[in-house]
């Protein structure tokens, strides 16, 4: 197609996807401060500190390993 829409140069879909890859990062390490200050915050210790990011920090971590599953088997 020779009228795609370009936002800052790259197709729509070129963009959606850089702007995930950026903005859900992103969001991963906000994330993970959040947790950090909460840990420390409720003076967890270190074994309780580590529970948290492993309890709270479940739910990206799918994310996280289906993109590096991705680059290892070269599916992308």
């Amino acid at each position: 197609m020779d009228n795609d829409v370009l936002i800052f140069g790259l197709t729509i879909a070129e963009f959606e996807d850089i702007s995930l890859k950026v903005c859900f990062t992103a969001l991963i390490l906000y994330m993970l401060f959040i947790i950090g200050n909460l840990a420390k915050e409720s003076k967890a210790g270190k074994y309780g500190a580590m529970w948290m990011f492993v309890g709270l920090g479940l739910g990206f971590i799918g994310f996280v390993a289906k993109a590096i599953i991705q680059k290892l088997i070269g599916i992308e």
